[in-house]
């Protein structure tokens, strides 16, 4: 039902000074005390994440990968600020320490944050989870939402965390030019997104600080409580529509994700999950909407972004950078993806 990741040994490809990263700890932590014991998490973030654990306590770090990166990839800097900066809000998010960017300390830039000992649920449907315990596992993670969407970005100092205003104009451009760029067939479904997503922008103009991978898999939970003590992998996290937001958590209710599943077929009243509109109004209410106008653009959106950044890296699979068995996997994904993001359009028509 639930795990925390797994703990393996540092990658051979992900190793580094141990020794001068102890040094950087013990100057620049308050109270950091060795010795230090180093492993690493496994699975498949981007940016590699690593257990430092010592005598009087754990801590998290979270550096870029080696190599030559994109300029705007893998930015532990901007995790870092994002996270540092909801410190003083009520959104739960982990304590940080500290953030390295001179590369001469191990490679790469890196920051350390606390380790929290908790759950993490992978699955949407939470297999071995009672009814009622499902039902208030999502309930926190709705709260855990809209207490991120009701943070003033200028009040915790956010302000330069990324443009305000056209999220949705700007994102649709960007997704379909990296579309273009990994483009390997002619999908009709993706061409008709599209075609339409421009020409039927939201009216509402809204820029709330957003995740960007907002899912149950990316929070830690308390124990034994349905709380969110923290959440996790604010690397896509900028400015932007919080329903965006949204949508893209309520995904699970429309489709079954290859590895993790999702609620698609799911007796929502004998499992104790709310229905995607009971989800929706508990989220209204949370932020004081009268409800939401066009839900299928948002939708139709989140599963267009998301197709874009499969095709990626199925190209990137074709071209070499990526294993055979990814690229194997995610040959139909992405037109699986635009098929769902167009129905929710078609059906409007």
């Amino acid at each position: 039902m639930a795990d925390g990741p797994e703990i393996i040994a540092v990658r051979d490809a992900h190793q580094f000074n141990e020794g001068a990263l102890f040094d950087y700890l013990t100057n620049n932590v308050e109270d950091f005390k060795g010795p230090l014991s180093i492993s690493q998490f496994q699975g498949g973030q981007s940016n590699p994440t690593f257990l430092l654990q010592t005598p009087d306590r754990d801590y998290v770090m979270r550096k870029k990968p080696p190599g030559t990166l994109l300029p705007s990839a893998h930015a532990v800097d901007r995790e870092y600020k994002v996270i540092s900066a909801l410190q003083t809000s009520d959104v739960p998010v982990p304590r940080t320490f500290c953030l390295c960017e001179d590369e001469e300390i191990i490679g790469t830039a890196f920051y350390i944050m606390e380790k929290l000992d908790g759950r993490v649920l992978r699955s949407p449907d939470i297999p071995g989870m009672a009814p009622e315990a499902r039902g208030a596992t999502y309930d926190a993670m709705n709260e855990a939402l809209a207490k991120l969407h009701c943070v003033d970005v200028d009040t915790v100092g956010l302000s330069d965390f990324g443009k305000k205003g056209n999220y949705f104009d700007r994102q649709i451009g960007r997704w379909s030019r990296q579309y273009r760029a990994s483009q390997t067939d002619n999908l009709e479904m993706m061409e008709n997104l599209i075609s339409w997503l421009p020409k039927n922008l939201p009216k509402s103009d809204e820029s709330r600080i957003v995740h960007g991978d907002f899912r149950l898999e990316n929070m830690i939970l308390h124990p034994t409580k349905p709380e969110v003590l923290a959440v996790l992998d604010w690397e896509l996290s900028t400015i932007g529509h919080p329903l965006a937001d949204l949508a893209y958590n309520c995904m699970p209710y429309h489709f079954m994700h290859p590895r993790t599943g999702g609620l698609v077929g799911v007796d929502f009243a004998a499992s104790g999950i709310p229905t995607e509109q009971a989800y929706l109004d508990a989220y209204c209410r949370r932020t004081g909407r009268d409800g939401i106008e066009n839900w299928s653009f948002y939708l139709a959106f989140s599963f267009f972004r998301i197709a874009a950044i499969v095709q990626g890296v199925y190209k990137r699979g074709l071209d070499g950078n990526s294993s055979s068995k990814v690229g194997e996997e995610y040959a139909t994904f992405t037109n699986m993806l635009a098929t769902i993001g167009w129905s929710k359009v078609d059906s409007q028509l």
